[in-house]
């Protein structure tokens, strides 16, 4: 560590039953001069405290935790925190899985993670796209169903032509003002 750079611990617990004992004592044996604690679901995308570290870190300082499923939800949340590190200059550490991206061999074994998580993305799509257009070259379309057929959207029209106030007409065919406009923006009217 350099100058005033820090190692900055995040230890996490699921439940008030569970303990952050064991976590904070590793963390602290590890060199973490500064320990955040929180009790929250590792499932949930908003988490006070992981936020408050992240925005905590500085440039030169290395944010270290216990083990991954301690941070990140999945692997492309746990890219976007990393990634965001290294643009302001900011090491990860885990623990458990010993990756250390201030060191190369750490930089490099989180770039092959990153690496992987993007192509199963890739192959997420690609699989996706396939299956639209296999469902598309079968007639059939996604999305959710039009609230208005053709024939309920033309007596819109007609009712609006003639000064009919947008909430009579939604009233009128079931739906909501919000519903009308979007299915009759004003250059349709």
């Amino acid at each position: 560590m350099t100058g005033d750079a820090m190692l900055i611990g995040y230890a996490r617990v699921s439940t008030t039953t569970q303990n952050l004992d064991g976590q904070i004592d590793q963390l602290a044996r590890a060199g973490c001069e500064r320990i955040f604690q929180e009790v929250a679901s590792g499932a949930k995308a908003d988490r006070s405290t992981l936020k408050e570290t992240l925005e905590f870190c500085r440039t030169g300082d290395t944010f270290v935790c216990l083990s991954l499923s301690r941070v990140a939800r999945s692997v492309s949340h746990l890219i976007k925190i990393v990634t965001d590190f290294e643009k302001r200059g900011v090491g990860f550490k885990s623990l458990t899985e010993a990756i250390d991206t201030t060191t190369p061999t750490g930089k490099m074994l989180f770039t092959v993670m990153a690496a992987c998580a993007q192509l199963e993305r890739d192959t997420l799509i690609e699989r996706t796209n396939i299956g639209l257009a296999a469902a598309r070259s079968r007639g059939r379309v996604g999305g959710r169903p039009r609230k208005m057929t053709d024939q309920q959207i033309s007596g819109a029209k007609a009712m609006f032509k003639v000064g009919t106030p947008a909430i009579d007409i939604a009233a009128a065919f079931g739906i909501s003002v919000p519903t009308l406009y979007r299915t009759l923006p004003a250059s349709q009217r």
